[in-house]
């Protein structure tokens, strides 16, 4: 179709100026020809080219992009609008996003530091997420297909090439090849597999090490052979082009470009928060590397890429859901061997055996306890104390397949600090102590666990302490301290003491219980 002249009227829009004209789409500014059906947001009209010489994937893009963007919700996504006949004239209205694409930023000079790579990186695996959440791969993501808004979030553009698990995938059944950007299509959509939220790590991989070194780790090859080479080939490390790039970077961006999706991040949400969280990144020989991967390597890998038979991976949401983000709400005071070991259990129980499952252990402690001049009370050293109290702790539990990370937050409001972490890392489950003290008054005064409860976004699991704890407080003959998490009343008293005396009395309860400790 010829480009559309401004002022033109097409099923009660009015055609603006043409902002963008693509290989497979012209993209126009609308309004609607009755003001009075104002939606409150700028809108973008998309018609596919459709001439003699454009290729039959115009119009099957143009089918999966107008079924899919009717079913997307959520702040990641362009609301959609209207989809004009496929018969008559075909055509999706969908909301205007004003922003940069990531192109901006890697095509910055001076180029953008560590900070700004991992929070791009961070927005888009945060989008990405999003899009699996609802059970839909991207796998045609790149600088393009990225926009960035004013407040620092991704929102993903274009899904003609995309597939969802409720919808028959056209580009599968009727092209028959591998459909995708070359720089930035997976090994796994080379040899025509489509579905696998992993995937779209590998295509935010290629985009974080563009960052990094202003080139593509794999060329822009235009051939099949080209393409099939990502199958056993690394790329060269980012550290050996810029030995100044930590090596917790190159860990997280050599991790997404695996050529075997199983060895990539098991979803968006865990590189989120490898990215949120750097020191908490552990470093392994794809970090320390600075020479490249070995020819034997690299032949070994040829050999098993020449017989290997790729199975598409399940759904986006069920990938997501076997390798949960589990968080435990660890208590920093006021919680005995009953309450903390009972959280273990949960903890390991919801944890499982499903390899890849991330443990993110929280300590909340009240501003009060850094704000004090005394070295002892330093913001430093109360942190460093309850980091390793709280590793201790978590310390049985740090399985193989399993990675643990430990956090203390500094926070006057216990509940919405939990909140607030719990939905900035995605987590799928929280595991927090019920409050066993006060009982009678929980009725009137909501406790923490109950207002996480309420207000969580995800399952929440509230744990009591169990047998044989429960009888540790009957044989210390009152001196053991009552068992309990978290709870909104309790003094401040000197944490030294205080602990000198639960550990007294834990002791004596632990000799006339004839137990051993966990």
């Amino acid at each position: 179709m010829k480009l559309l002249d401004p002022g033109t009227g097409l099923d009660g829009f009015i055609i603006e100026e043409c902002i963008h004209s693509g290989g497979m789409a012209h993209i126009y500014r609308v309004h609607y020809a009755d003001g009075q059906r104002d939606p409150g947001f700028a809108m973008a009209m998309k018609i596919p080219r459709m001439t003699a010489g454009d290729g039959a994937e115009n119009i099957v893009s143009f089918e999966v992009e107008s079924q899919i963007m009717q079913v997307l919700h959520g702040t990641h996504v362009p609301r959609f609008v209207a989809a004009g006949d496929l018969e008559r004239v075909p055509y999706l209205v969908m909301e205007y996003i004003t922003g940069h694409t990531l192109e901006h930023w890697i095509d910055a000079d001076p180029p953008p530091g560590v900070d700004e790579i991992a929070r791009l990186g961070s927005a888009m695996a945060h989008a990405v997420h999003a899009l699996h959440q609802q059970n839909t791969v991207h796998l045609d993501l790149k600088p393009a297909n990225v926009l960035l808004r004013a407040d620092g979030s991704a929102v993903l553009l274009d899904f003609g090439l995309s597939c969802h698990a409720h919808y028959p995938d056209l580009l599968a059944e009727q092209l028959r090849k591998a459909v995708g950007s070359p720089a930035w299509i997976a090994p796994e959509q080379v040899v025509g597999v489509r579905g696998d939220p992993r995937s779209d790590i590998f295509a935010i991989g290629v985009m974080l090490y563009q960052l990094c070194t202003h080139r593509l780790p794999f060329g822009a090859p235009q051939t099949p052979a080209g393409l099939r080479q990502r199958l056993w080939v690394d790329p060269v490390p980012i550290r050996k082009l810029h030995p100044e790039l930590p090596e917790w970077l190159q860990e997280v961006v050599m991790r997404c470009l695996e050529p075997e999706a199983a060895q990539r991040y098991p979803s968006a949400a865990h590189l989120a928060f490898d990215l949120a969280h750097p020191e908490q990144v552990q470093i392994t020989e794809r970090g320390r590397n600075v020479t490249g991967t070995r020819f034997r390597t690299h032949f070994k890998r040829w050999i098993k890429a020449a017989g290997m038979h790729y199975q598409p991976s399940p759904m986006a949401s069920q990938q997501i859901d076997e390798v949960p983000i589990v968080m435990v709400a660890v208590p920093y005071k006021d919680a005995s061997d009953a309450t903390l070991y009972s959280l273990r259990q949960a903890v390991a129980r919801s944890l499982g055996t499903r390899p890849g499952a991330r443990l993110a252990c929280v300590t909340v402690i009240p501003s009060s306890l850094s704000s004090t001049s005394d070295e002892r009370h330093s913001e430093t050293s109360v942190h460093r104390r309850h980091l390793a109290a709280l590793r201790q702790w978590a310390q049985p539990l740090d399985y193989p397949g399993h990675q643990t990370s430990c956090h203390v937050l500094e926070s006057g409001d216990v509940a919405q600090a939990l909140l607030d972490y719990a939905v900035g890392n995605h987590a799928s489950v929280i595991v927090i102590g019920a409050a066993t003290h006060g009982l009678k008054t929980q009725r009137f005064v909501t406790t923490v666990p109950i207002k996480v409860a309420m207000g969580a976004p995800c399952t929440v699991i509230l744990v009591k302490q169990a047998l044989p704890f429960e009888l540790l407080g009957d044989a210390s003959s009152g001196n053991a301290p009552e068992a309990g998490g978290y709870s909104d009343s309790g003094s401040d008293a000197d944490a030294e003491a205080e602990a000198k005396a639960r550990a007294k009395a834990k002791a004596k309860a632990r000799r006339d219980a004839n137990y051993v400790p966990f």
